[in-house]
């Protein structure tokens, strides 16, 4: 290397120290802290106790563990196929040359600007099972609505009720896949006389299928990761646990029991388990998903 080189390459190694330092200290130093504890008895005020796969092995046999992993996986099969269809429903509605439709598209996207722990007090009022305001408007069409937080049965719909409230986000993203969409594919449709449902099959869903798939990957990892909600609206996930989600059982086990290892042995788990469905959804949608130009 010449003298001039040198010096460019110090004066680079400058310019990146700052973030290579910040990924070391806050991401790689973590990460493998968190893999050094999952493999120990550690409770924060002693010392790490080397106990090699203890932990996982007691995850094994924790009925509590699988409680809460059933009620993650199960509202994760429900909220995200469902969330998916409505925002993509919706950003569709929003695509078309409606009059007043920044309007209406900043009606839709504003829910999701609001917190995590504002939403779940509002909506512990809405869901309120004698005086919350969808049981009173169920009510005056002829229908007794349920107990949405006190009846085992209906807490995860309720949690799933809410998420759809807050697709914004996902929203926006298909909208503006949907504005990428060449026009003149939609004509040569016209001419070869598809209807709405054959633009939609053949045109719409194929060119924003990267859209579709990327979102997807989003919800997974947003899914598995759910806490404050139901932390906050469903206090120990009562009623019976029905609302104990697997973060909620981490947190526990990381900071009220003080057992650091455990919550640590379950967030190499939840992150194999992520890893496990993203790797799924991209093999399954290696057919289905178009890339322009591929």
């Amino acid at each position: 290397m010449t003298r001039g080189e040198r010096h460019n390459l110090k004066l680079g190694l400058c310019f990146v120290a700052p973030w290579l330092i910040g990924l070391a200290l806050f991401q790689i130093y973590p990460i493998a802290a968190s893999f050094w504890f999952s493999l120990c008895d550690y409770s924060v005020l002693q010392p790490a106790h080397f106990i090699g796969l203890g932990n996982y092995h007691d995850l094994a046999g924790d009925d509590v563990f699988w409680l809460a992993l059933r009620n993650t996986l199960g509202y994760a099969a429900i909220a995200l196929p469902l969330g998916l269809v409505t925002a993509l429903a919706t950003a569709i509605l929003l695509n078309s040359g409606v009059r007043g439709m920044a309007f209406y598209r900043t009606f839709f996207f504003l829910p999701s600007l609001v917190p995590a722990v504002a939403s779940a007090i509002l909506w512990l009022w809405l869901l309120n099972g004698e005086y919350g305001v969808l049981n009173v408007l169920l009510g005056k069409a002829g229908v007794k609505g349920p107990g949405w937080l006190s009846d085992p049965l209906w807490t995860k719909p309720a949690l799933v009720l809410m998420s759809l409230w807050g697709v914004g986000n996902t929203m926006v993203i298909f909208l503006a896949g949907l504005q990428d969409v060449p026009q003149q594919l939609y004509e040569a449709a016209d001419l070869d006389g598809a209807g709405w449902l054959g633009k939609l099959r053949h045109v719409t869903l194929p060119m924003v299928s990267p859209v579709i798939l990327f979102n997807l990957i989003m919800g997974i990892i947003g899914s598995l990761q759910m806490f404050a909600v139901p932390y906050i609206m469903l206090p120990g996930g009562q009623p019976a646990r029905s609302g104990y989600f697997y973060t909620e059982y981490l947190y526990d086990n990381a900071l009220p029991y003080l057992q650091m290892g455990y919550a640590s042995a379950m967030a190499w788990i939840l992150f194999l388990i992520t890893l496990a469905c993203t790797f799924a959804a991209l093999r399954l949608s290696q057919r289905h998903v178009h890339y322009e130009g591929a």
